[in-house]
């Protein structure tokens, strides 16, 4: 089937990272066409001379508007295209050369009202970088916990730095919310009740910066933690006691410090599951460092999370308070 494509990127005061990106698009090995719109969401430091480098090379469009929210600027960009397939990318990725080709093919063997695809580091990520992907994306750890990607399956949520949604589902749908970070899993609940086809893309990868710190890490998931009692209660019906593994995670460990030397067997476990991490972070990097690193993002990730979701599950399930007084940092207006 033929399909016209148009990759969406929403930037905020990160020019560089729209230029490594748009160098990729120079390697993608595709006879489809489709475009590219940039959407500038109120930068102080734009990336319109960035784009104007490309502008001879690629079919791309620039557009700059007030600060609104990734959201809200994915929406816009969808609004100004034509195209009947939008692919929404964060502006710290990286295509492979078959990226489109893998899309396209796969949509054409089974089509998908909206996709998802994996992230990976690549070669050139900092070992830090790289740490942080494995604690994010491992089976190990949260990644384990998000569903069973590789099907068709109900518990599945594309995640918006590498997403794919038809004009139809976004148009039914109306697209992102307001809410930031925890836009991509409203979405794919709100699609899904609205019986569009949902699934993964194993080959429709993308290497993915995420954070360069861990201390950027940590405010990133400490968000994560406090959207999802968010989602619950907009969406009752998808709560799962996955959800409460990072927090409990926290809390045995806390408490077996507390109760030594009566928790010594706990504690054990504790250092036999990060042993593990090690070792699978070594054998998939073989770094040492990396994989000493990679202890610390899965701490960082389940101690930001986990303390984040317990607060927001006592102010927002429990006391039933409303989340945008709570968490007003959380919405864009």
């Amino acid at each position: 089937m033929s399909r016209t494509y148009a990759f969406i990127i929403p930037v905020y005061n990160r020019p560089q990272e729209i230029k490594e990106l748009l160098m990729s698009f120079l390697t993608l090995r595709t006879s489809l066409k489709f475009e590219i719109l940039i959407i500038e969401d109120g930068s102080t430091l734009t990336s319109k001379d960035i784009v104007n480098e490309f502008s001879s090379k690629l079919n791309i469009n620039y557009h700059f508007k007030p600060n609104s929210g990734p959201g809200d600027s994915r929406n816009f960009g969808m609004s100004k295209s034509s195209a009947d397939y939008f692919i929404i990318l964060d502006s710290d990725v990286i295509l492979p050369p078959h990226y489109l080709s893998a899309v396209d093919a796969a949509l054409n063997i089974h089509y998908f009202d909206c996709y998802g695809g994996p992230d990976q580091s690549h070669q050139d990520f900092s070992i830090t970088q790289k740490a942080i992907d494995f604690s994010m994306t491992s089976f190990l750890t949260t990644g384990g916990i998000r569903g069973n990607k590789h099907s068709q399956t109900s518990s599945y949520e594309p995640r918006s730095f590498n997403i794919g949604i038809s004009r139809e589902a976004f148009l039914a749908s109306g697209g992102f919310g307001k809410i930031h970070p925890g836009e991509d899993p409203d979405l794919s609940i709100r699609l899904k009740n609205l019986d569009f086809n949902l699934g993964f893309i194993p080959k429709a990868f993308v290497y993915h910066k995420r954070r360069i710190d861990f201390r950027k890490f940590y405010q990133q998931v400490s968000k994560f933690g406090a959207v999802r009692p968010i989602l619950i209660k907009w969406h009752p019906k998808t709560f799962k006691i996955t959800f409460l593994f990072p927090s409990l995670f926290c809390l045995g460990l806390l408490i077996s410090f507390i109760l030594l030397p009566l928790s010594l067997s706990l504690l054990i476990l504790y250092g036999t599951y990060l042993l593990l991490i090690f070792l699978s972070s070594l054998f998939k990097y073989r770094s040492f460092k990396v994989a000493m690193l990679t202890i610390v993002a899965v701490l960082v990730q389940f101690f930001g999370y986990g303390i984040a979701f317990l607060k927001s599950f006592v102010h927002i399930l429990v006391l039933n308070k409303n989340p945008q007084k709570v968490y007003p940092n959380l919405f864009f207006k």
